[in-house]
């Protein structure tokens, strides 16, 4: 594989941009998960410019809220990573523009399969918009506030047939044994077809758990969704992330753009690599774009 060109020195030309997509957790906010006052200024600019920032994260939109006045996001959002896109309202509440969920036989078919090969593991199901949490008996007590933007006492302590008793905006599935990177090969060894009526999508995006969607629905999905609504096309998108959940968004925009922190996945979708996260690596690209059109270059 050929290695993603470095954005420094330079740049490869571009196509027009209308729309930025970017990750949030490891691409936009410092390692600390806060916006940088560099960062917001490009971003501020990129909006003063006429063009539309789309946060497009893993977060369900109560993790969002913590960020989004510190990032100045204030039209659309894509949750869940690509499962529900939101509207960002001037009041804080959000209007969902489109979500899809993950069956009931799908879930289930997954979990009893997955649990006959590793039965440590356990299960949550998000529901509502992102604002419910069914967490089996014994996940509250493999997670912490900053998995979820939520305090483990309120995942809830629900048997598994309560977990699996209703569909999901987004599946999650934890072992306190290994990594998500294995648990994902551990699935891909169960021989499940994803692709039919009862398949999935499952992923990682950096958290401790593994990420369980409808099948086809990834953040490309979702940002194809939100682009057909605004009449944007994928040739005018510029898109920043850093996870292996970020892959097939990285590979679908016209310029796809990976953090130097990012995951292999990441890395080999992309168009080209910029600095890291907690080097600004957002701006840098964004400050960028906006010198090449106030140059007629762009």
């Amino acid at each position: 594989m050929t290695e993603p060109e470095m954005i420094e020195p330079s740049i490869k030309p571009e196509p027009f941009i209308r729309l930025i997509a970017t990750d949030l957790d490891g691409t936009l906010l410092h390692s600390d998960r806060t916006v940088s006052a560099r960062t917001r200024a490009a971003l501020d600019a990129a909006r003063a410019a006429g063009l539309t920032v789309v946060p497009i994260t893993a977060r369900q939109p109560n993790g969002l809220r913590l960020i989004a006045d510190e990032a100045g996001f204030d039209s659309h959002a894509i949750c869940g990573n690509g499962a529900h896109g939101v509207r960002l309202n001037p009041d804080g509440t959000f209007e969902t523009l489109f979500e899809e969920h993950l069956g009931v036989r799908a879930q289930t078919r997954l979990a009893h399969a997955l649990l006959a090969a590793r039965p440590e593991v356990r299960f949550a199901s998000v529901r509502a918009g992102g604002s419910v949490f069914v967490g089996q008996e014994g996940y509250a007590e493999l997670a912490d506030y900053q998995d979820h933007k939520r305090h483990p006492h309120e995942l809830g302590r629900h048997t598994l047939e309560e977990v699996l008793g209703a569909s999901s905006l987004k599946f999650i599935a934890r072992s306190p044994l290994i990594s998500p990177r294995e648990l994902h090969a551990e699935v891909q060894k169960l021989g499940l077809d994803q692709s039919g009526p009862d398949g999935f999508w499952a992923t990682h995006s950096g958290a401790p758990f593994l990420e369980v969607l409808a099948p086809g629905v990834h953040k490309a999905w979702g940002l194809a969704r939100l682009c057909a609504l605004n009449a944007v096309q994928a040739g005018e998108v510029l898109a920043f992330g850093d996870a292996t959940n970020d892959a097939e968004m990285l590979r679908w925009a016209g310029r796809g753009v990976a953090m130097a922190n990012a995951e292999p996945e990441a890395l080999e979708a992309a168009d080209e690599v910029t600095l890291s996260n907690d080097e600004d690596g957002v701006a840098v690209v964004i400050e960028r774009l906006l010198e090449d059109r106030l140059e007629g270059n762009a």
